[in-house]
């Protein structure tokens, strides 16, 4: 997804009061390409959780016939985009040539690196009838030493991430490892991610990582003596073990991993190098990326945001 908030728009963020929240970030809506998602990250408490550097949560967003997803073609450095579905369908293409629809429980895991130009469409067969997107689209920040890396682009479908029944708990493991088992998505550094939905009264004691992040889909979690709702996400306390308990139907996704140090970020730009933000900035502006061979007819312009 194209960033197009303010540095002034960030998510609002406050103190739990609870030893095992750091933070509570509530997201800010921002339109993009017809539809509102609610971005947590970045915000002025939690510029990054572990690697992960953005997290969007995308709709639902209903479209009736004729309507849809319309992200033109825009350009990330850097970093990887982390792109999952719980309902719906988009159409992925890039400037690597990749053409690929993404379904409930696929993953697309687009490694910008050098360099790289996708869009985020939907096909006119989708588009024919009334129909429903939700999702999350997160940024994963590459490691200074690996962030010109080729451009590269991965799917992993539904059959091929592995899930986990842990006490009673459906447990999708996206990336990383947890509850003993490990998924195929490509990482780059100490990575975790992964969806929970629980019955009211589960407890779920949450997967280790340097970093954590716990995000409500749906639902209310009890954290020790705080209550975290729906389209909240909570930072959690580093190095403590974690149980939470759904005080309803819940469904939740956790974020984590090492740290990997400051980014600067402008637009969708980012890297651990200011110049090297200045220099993509400036190639964007003079159209010097790569063209998407199937989606060349129009892009997003830099928007002169700078922060």
């Amino acid at each position: 997804m194209s960033n197009q908030s303010h540095n002034t728009d960030l998510p609002c963020t406050t103190k739990a009061g609870d030893a095992a929240i750091e933070l509570l970030l509530q997201p800010k809506e921002q339109e993009l390409g017809g539809f509102t998602v609610r971005r947590s990250v970045p915000s002025r408490g939690a510029r990054r959780i572990g690697p992960w550097v953005f997290f969007d949560h995308m709709g639902p967003a209903y479209f009736p016939a004729g309507d849809g997803v319309n992200v033109m073609p825009h350009p990330h450095i850097n970093i990887a985009t982390v792109t999952y579905l719980l309902e719906g369908e988009m159409l992925h293409q890039d400037s690597v040539g990749s053409v690929q629809k993404i379904r409930p429980g696929d993953l697309n895991l687009m490694v910008a690196g050098s360099g790289i130009v996708h869009s985020e469409r939907q096909s006119a067969e989708v588009k024919s009838q009334p129909h429903c997107i939700h999702g999350f689209q997160l940024w994963l920040a590459l490691p200074a030493a690996g962030e010109e890396t080729a451009p590269a682009f991965y799917h992993y479908n539904t059959e091929q991430i592995p899930s986990v029944d842990v006490a009673g708990v459906a447990v999708r493991v996206l990336m990383g490892s947890a509850y003993g088992v490990t998924s195929p998505v490509k990482t780059f550094s100490p990575t975790l991610y992964l969806e929970a939905r629980l019955r009211a009264g589960q407890p779920l004691t949450l997967a280790q990582a340097a970093m954590r992040g716990l995000y409500v889909v749906t639902g209310e979690i009890n954290i020790q003596d705080s209550t975290v709702s729906a389209e909240t996400l909570a930072v959690l306390a580093a190095e403590q073990e974690i149980t939470i308990t759904a005080k309803s139907d819940s469904q939740v996704v956790l974020i984590g991993g090492d740290d990997i140090g400051h980014r600067y970020m402008d637009w969708n730009f980012v890297s651990s190098r200011i110049e090297r933000v200045k220099q993509a900035r400036q190639q964007w502006i003079d159209q010097q990326f790569a063209k998407i061979p199937t989606d060349n007819q129009e892009y997003i312009p830099y928007p002169h945001i700078t922060r």
